[in-house]
């Protein structure tokens, strides 16, 4: 493994330690407002097709009641 690898990983190391470190500072309370704020979002936001496109509880789409 020559030079350039071991930058490679050093960089790609230093990347993942800060996205780590990030991603730590946040409270557990604001992690749980920030899901429902993009929750709250995507059940208003319309879909590709210009529906509302509703979401179960899961977050997946509501499948539609058998005929």
């Amino acid at each position: 493994m020559g030079l350039a690898g071991v930058v490679g990983v050093a960089a790609t190391g230093a990347m993942v330690a800060r996205a780590e470190r990030a991603r730590r500072s946040y409270t557990p309370d604001e992690i749980r407002e920030r899901l429902r704020a993009r929750v709250a979002e995507s059940d208003t936001a319309p879909s590709s097709n210009g529906s509302s496109g509703s979401t179960s509880a899961a977050g997946r789409r509501a499948r539609p009641e058998a005929s």
